[in-house]
């Protein structure tokens, strides 16, 4: 018997919009308003409180050119030689703010422990990939050099992204593997790896997409504005990369509900066939952007455990490996 979306999550995230017929200036103009939305506080609710175990602050970082925004949860009560964890937050490359994470993100940094740094990135339409994914690999480069002092251990770094993070996530895996620095795990969160003219061509995405959380239009939307008619859509689609190993070990988190649950699973389809360490799982009645919603999906919190395992096992003996040898 197939699985139900919650009936709460059903009346909540009915899904009026056509985005398909929507400008580019009206997809600007409601981004600002859904973007607010999502960080506020009346919005707990839905998105979660953030663990109390754990400080929120606002910094910026300045790269060449432009300035970024950067959200960073760092728990209350931890020496230095922490793990980084690099966030990525959900939204197609057109809407979504880090805020949006915060009852994920403080948890892993309280009880990790880690610093968990949420990058505010470029969007589309105005700034298309793979502008987002320079924002993130430079972001990446600068704060392993620790330059907020935050007491950052440079040999215990991952990257996590939800949804359209899940592709940043991925794709500054793959190019740190080339120009560093070295990661130790990645964690994809149904994330969309392909950006392809196959994108939506996918059993799961006939089999969910009259399931709330992500409509098939918003989604080509997405594609439509952020994916420019001059870039090889291969070039940010990590499932079609030619050769995916001697990346970190990488959990990708899925929902049965989703119609981008295919996305996560032929990933990992791939990373195993070219000797990458991964694994998926697939809760059953969780559908798109499950993580950012756990008021209304209580597949969350399992997902959240299976996570925060998955990074202190990672994170954690690979500082303690490094350690022992440079001791």
């Amino acid at each position: 018997m197939t699985a139900k979306v919650p009936l709460r999550a059903r009346i909540v995230l009915r899904d009026k919009v056509d985005w398909e017929a929507l400008t580019e200036e009206q997809v600007i103009a409601a981004r600002g308003k859904v973007n607010r939305l999502r960080a506020s506080r009346a919005m707990r609710i839905i998105t979660g409180r953030p663990d109390r175990g754990a400080r929120i602050e606002e910094h910026a970082i300045d790269l060449p050119g432009r300035r970024l925004r950067l959200r960073v949860h760092r728990p209350e009560d931890a020496g230095p030689g922490l793990p980084l964890v690099l966030s990525f937050h959900g939204g197609g490359f057109i809407v979504g703010t880090p805020a949006q994470n915060d009852w994920l993100n403080s948890h892993l940094a309280a009880h990790c422990p880690a610093v968990v740094v949420s990058v505010e990135y470029r969007l589309a339409p105005e700034h298309p990939l793979p502008e987002p994914v320079d924002d993130g690999y430079e972001t990446l480069a600068r704060l392993v050099e620790d330059p907020f002092g935050w007491g950052i251990d440079p040999a215990a770094v991952a990257v996590l992204g939800e949804s359209a993070g899940g592709t940043l996530a991925a794709l500054v895996a793959l190019r740190a593997r080339k120009d560093g620095p070295p990661l130790h795990a990645q964690v994809l969160c149904y994330p969309s790896t392909d950006w392809t003219d196959t994108m939506a061509d996918y059993p799961s995405v006939a089999a969910n997409s009259g399931n709330p959380g992500l409509s098939v239009s918003e989604w080509l939307t997405a594609r439509r504005l952020s994916v420019p008619p001059t870039l090889d859509p291969r070039s940010v689609s990590p499932v079609k990369f030619d050769s995916l190993a001697d990346l970190p070990p990488a959990l990708v988190v899925t929902g049965a509900l989703d119609p981008g649950d295919d996305h996560g699973r032929r990933y990992v389809d791939r990373l195993r066939a070219d000797g990458t360490d991964a694994r998926v799982t697939c809760h059953p009645t969780a559908i798109h952007g499950f993580l950012s919603m756990p008021g209304l999906i209580p597949d969350a919190r399992p997902a959240r455990a299976e996570i925060l395992a998955f990074l202190r096992g990672r994170l954690h003996s690979a500082s303690s490996t490094t350690g022992a040898r440079e001791r």
